[in-house]
């Protein structure tokens, strides 16, 4: 299951990976509207660790998990604990949709930390649309992100920069699973990244349990983001990093906003501004050339 597909086989796998986490921001905010940031980002990876770990034993890949557990733990950490503690909390602060449009800088994050730390080092081109992808990070955020309460409303500074935060993350874990992982069973990775987490985030869920717990509609979103959003997304995310490369596969948040705004349009009744299409825009474009994805005629 690893390097041995067409281009056809792994376009499929994007597709679908970005229709199932864009549904993510909807079931988190369901979920940690009643259990916090800390306990849903917990039962988010414990769930998904409890679904993948008998997949692991029948396809026989502990013995690979057995030898590179720690690495493992560690991208699991950087690519699930992190970032969903950032965002579970911001999805009860700001519109799930302009979570998924920060969301997308991903690959922007991803560009530069190959850069720096894989050494692929990017064209003009490329640097250009480092420029401009976050120059579209800081329109957006220039016109969301308030550090002070208004009436009625928490501060949504601080969320705004929890989204970045985690992309962040993201970014750093890719690369970490190319130069330290490549070729190892993508299977192997996603069971035991969740397995990472969920013993990162044990004590701190504990520490913030809610004293009442809530109905069953939190429940049933938690099960779905962790089997569906996280058990078998992972799957397929890190079967992409290994056959379309770690910048192909951090370009799937490129697609995640428009399940996500649809998503949180049918279901949350959000409303989507022009001044978010437009940074969103800025920022697909600045990320589709750091990426490659664009290539304009002029080199």
């Amino acid at each position: 299951m690893t390097g041995a597909r067409g281009p056809r086989a792994w376009v499929a796998d994007f597709v679908l990976l970005a229709a199932v986490w864009g549904s993510s921001f909807l079931f988190m905010r369901m979920g940690a509207l009643g259990f916090g940031p800390f306990a849903t980002a917990f039962l988010r990876v414990a769930i998904a660790a409890v679904f993948l770990a008998p997949l692991l034993l029948w396809r026989g890949q502990w013995p690979a998990l057995r030898q590179r557990w720690a690495t493992v733990a560690l991208v699991g950490t950087l690519n699930s604990a992190l970032p969903f503690v950032f965002y579970a909390y911001a999805v009860t602060r700001i519109p799930t949709g302009l979570s998924s449009i920060l969301n997308a800088t991903v690959p922007l994050f991803g560009a530069l930390v190959a850069w720096l730390w894989l050494r692929e080092r990017p064209g003009r081109w490329r640097v250009l649309g480092l420029a401009v992808g976050f120059a579209g990070v800081a329109l957006l955020a220039w016109g969301k992100a308030s550090f002070m309460p208004l009436p009625g409303q928490d501060a949504t500074g601080w969320a705004v920069l929890a989204c970045l935060g985690a992309t962040l993350c993201y970014g750093i874990a890719a690369s970490a699973a190319r130069r330290w992982l490549p070729g190892y069973p993508p299977l192997a990775l996603a069971a035991g990244s969740q397995l990472g987490a969920s013993a990162a985030l044990l004590l701190p869920a504990l520490w913030s349990w809610p004293a009442v717990l809530p109905g069953p509609a939190a429940w049933a979103a938690l099960l779905a983001v962790g089997v569906l959003c996280t058990g078998i997304a992972y799957v397929l995310y890190f079967r992409l990093i290994d056959e379309a490369g770690p910048t192909r596969a951090l370009a799937v948040t490129f697609v995640v906003p428009v399940f996500a705004v649809l998503y949180g349009v049918l279901f949350l009744g959000e409303s989507v501004t022009p001044w978010m299409l437009g940074c969103a825009l800025v920022i697909l474009v600045g990320t589709g050339l750091s990426t490659g994805l664009l290539r304009p005629a002029l080199r």
